[in-house]
């Protein structure tokens, strides 16, 4: 059994079990999420369910297992012969779910 969900403008597939990493959400480590917004949801006995836009009734939970830092990502602007030179770092900011739970 699987799900595509939306989240943080993003989608991801996942089942029961799947450890992601997502856009940053306001929630506490340990607590538990869930996400309604379902597109397709593959059921056990191999049915398919397509969302118009999404899948009444479904909703994913999972819980929160951290919230951390990506690694950094130098951004570097350069202008020739103007002597333009600008050096940036840039950690994005995720949230660690570990889906427990597809319900239908």
């Amino acid at each position: 059994m699987y799900a595509v969900v939306v989240t943080g403008g993003k989608q991801y597939r996942v089942s029961e079990g799947d450890v992601i990493y997502v856009e940053k959400l306001n929630a506490e480590v340990d607590s538990t999420v869930e996400m309604d917004n379902v597109l397709i949801l593959s059921k056990d006995n191999g049915e398919v369910v397509v969302g118009k836009p999404v899948v009444e009734g479904a909703k994913v939970v999972a819980k929160v297992a951290a919230q951390g830092k990506a690694k950094k990502v130098l951004v570097f602007k350069y202008k020739r012969k103007l002597d333009y030179r600008k050096k940036q770092g840039h950690r994005q900011p995720y949230t660690k779910l570990v889906i427990e739970k597809i319900n239908a």
